[in-house]
């Protein structure tokens, strides 16, 4: 029997079992959903029959009414009688305590996953199966959340998968998710962005259902799956927060019906509760301009009861609600917690997702609100970012702290290299936490992890994407890239023993586009480009990058513009470029331009 039905007999909730498991002396590793031999059910129905245990049955209403049997009367006998004693006056009535407020409320899921291990599978197997029946001939309207109903409760999916839109939610204030399921596919195994989503849920601290998928290929091994998902940490007992496997196949539709209710069995777990009375307050899913429509919102209500009519504020929009349709299509009135509805009545500005929405007494007030959140650049401009320089400067003054940083190198074997020596730096003082690595350029998505981790991006001999470097900017994260392990090792060590000296920072000063190659003699190759960003200028190190990698650094030792040679050529301008040293240049390639600038600590 399962921990669950157990729990359902003796009229107690999953934990309460779980608490009583221990107390009997049962193994503790165990979850709501995991399986009991016929001892331990023997041991652990004993242990809840015992009078401690066994609840005092519950009288009916006659039982309560009827009269109860009268005694014979003894005889009294007389007793001497004592002093009276001093009158006392009457303590107050002690107030009683007000009930706690909030009523159960759906879990709101989020689905992860490497490319291509069927995360659009699943949600579209549980979809067919459990919206389109019950709403017969009807279709589902897209608006980035829909609503499950399961044999035990109901169940809001988000309907944008991915760990970039679900940090990316969580960088804008929004905590939107309460359970992720993490599919890997048993053909396949854990992947790079299954270790992405992993640390993701981790700096989230959420709860992770694994759906190993794809178990009717002829090459699945799920138990392969589960060691290695063991390696990073997801395994009962290690993760911080409540984990849970099930073995399915989307495609097929096997076990969608058990992950549903493995989601609604840890949700009664974690006791998820929303107030639905007074005014509504939640979070952007998405936004959309309609041709027809004008401003369209999708908002997940997280307290209160939205109402059409209702004036909002949602980043940096606002209006008054003049529709509300919900995952179905069918206009509605009224959206308590965990309920999706697309809305219709913003104006001006379209918000962003993950911003928070807030209901508002008055249209001025709204539009006050509205507009000062419009005028902040950036909603996380003014925290403290995590630094080389900031953690030096704490290690002389403070005591021991945490610093947390996401490396990204070029190779498999340069990662370990670094991760060895960086495991050799020994400081009681300052812990040093990877919360994330990995091969390849630095992305959005790092930028994002370091966003609401509060962290440092570390990379060697990787080159940082264009978007990346913008949102970095925007959000000041900053980032430290090397091409010598060594400095790399002797920066991070210097700053955790708070002795960092003036180092050396890279400043992009600007990016070409190689359109066309030119062979002239005397000269070698010269690069046909577009400059695609700041400015081009002579004689500083540049850099090609050939899909991602690096080819090759260099000095610009000509630029021209048509014949004329000058200083420098700025953003959008065409110019001829010769990168010395470097060979292996091809159309497409990128030319970033970089200058070295003293950092004082």
């Amino acid at each position: 029997m399962r921990v669950h039905e157990i729990a359902k007999q003796f009229h107690i909730t999953s934990q309460e079992l779980l608490d009583v498991l221990k107390k009997a002396g049962v193994t503790v590793h165990k979850t709501a959903s995991s399986g009991l031999s016929e001892k331990e059910v023997t041991r652990v129905k004993n242990y809840l029959k015992t009078p401690k245990h066994v609840k005092k049955p519950v009288k009916t209403a006659l039982e309560k009414t009827a009269p109860k049997p009268s005694k014979p009367k003894k005889q009294a006998v007389p007793k001497p009688q004592a002093p009276p004693k001093p009158e006392v006056p009457p303590k107050p009535p002690v107030p009683p305590k007000p009930p706690k407020r909030g009523k159960p409320r759906p879990p709101v899921v989020t689905i992860m996953g490497h490319v291509d291990h069927g995360k659009t599978t699943l949600l579209d197997a549980i979809r067919s199966s459990r919206v389109a029946a019950k709403e017969k001939g009807g279709l589902t309207q897209h608006i980035g959340a829909y609503r499950v109903s399961a044999k035990h409760g109901d169940i809001i999916f988000l309907d944008t998968p991915g760990h970039e839109s679900f940090t990316a939610m969580r960088s804008r204030g929004g905590k939107v998710a309460d359970i992720v399921v993490l599919v890997v596919a048993a053909d396949d195994g854990v992947m790079p962005q299954t270790i992405e989503s992993i640390n993701h849920c981790r700096a989230a601290k959420v709860p992770i259902i694994v759906a190993i998928n794809k178990i009717d290929l002829p090459g699945a091994d799920p138990d392969v799956v589960k060691s290695q998902l063991a390696e990073q940490g997801v395994a009962p007992g290690i993760w911080e927060e409540p984990v849970d496997f099930e073995e399915i196949s989307a495609k097929e539709k096997v076990g969608v019906n058990e992950i549903l209710e493995r989601i609604l069995i840890l949700a009664e777990m974690m006791e998820l509760k929303a107030d639905p009375e007074g005014p509504a307050s939640g979070v952007v899913i998405e936004s959309r301009l309609d041709p027809h429509k004008g401003r369209l919102a999708t908002l997940l209500v997280q307290e209160g009861t939205l109402r059409t009519g209702d004036i909002i504020v949602a980043g940096a929009s606002s209006g008054k609600i003049r529709a509300m349709t919900d995952d179905r299509g069918q206009q509605v009135k009224e959206a308590g917690p965990s309920v999706p509805v697309e809305v219709l009545g913003l104006t001006e500005n379209l918000p962003s997702a993950g911003d928070l929405f807030h209901v508002y007494s008055s249209g001025t007030e709204a539009r006050e609100s509205a507009l000062k959140s419009a005028k902040v650049p950036a909603r996380f401009a003014e925290v403290h970012r995590a630094s080389l320089e900031e953690l030096a400067m704490q290690a002389q003054t403070k005591g021991p702290q945490e610093f947390k940083i996401i490396l990204k190198t070029d190779m498999s074997g340069s990662l370990e290299a670094i991760k060895d020596l960086l495991g050799r730096i020994k400081n009681p003082e300052v812990k040093l936490e990877i919360i994330h690595e990995g091969v390849g350029q630095i992305t959005d998505s790092d930028i994002l992890l370091a966003q609401v981790s509060n962290c440092c991006i570390v990379g060697f001999n990787v080159p940082v994407m264009p978007c990346a470097r913008d949102l970095a900017k925007h959000n000041s994260i900053n980032i430290y890239t090397y091409d010598i392990i060594y400095r790399l090792q002797e920066e991070i060590e210097q700053a955790m023993q708070g002795i960092l000296k003036p180092h050396k920072k890279e400043n992009i000063v600007g990016t070409a586009h190689v359109r066309r190659l030119f062979h002239v003699p005397k000269i070698g190759v010269v690069l046909g480009c577009t400059v695609s960003s700041g400015k081009i200028v002579r004689n500083l190190r540049a850099r090609v990058i050939h899909e991602g990698e690096i080819k090759g650094t260099g000095k610009i030792t000509s630029l021209k513009h048509f014949k004329q040679d000058v200083r420098e050529i700025k953003d959008g301008m065409e110019c001829g470029i010769v990168v010395e040293g470097v060979k292996d240049i091809y159309p497409d390639d990128t030319i970033e331009e970089f200058e070295i600038v003293e950092i004082p600590v």
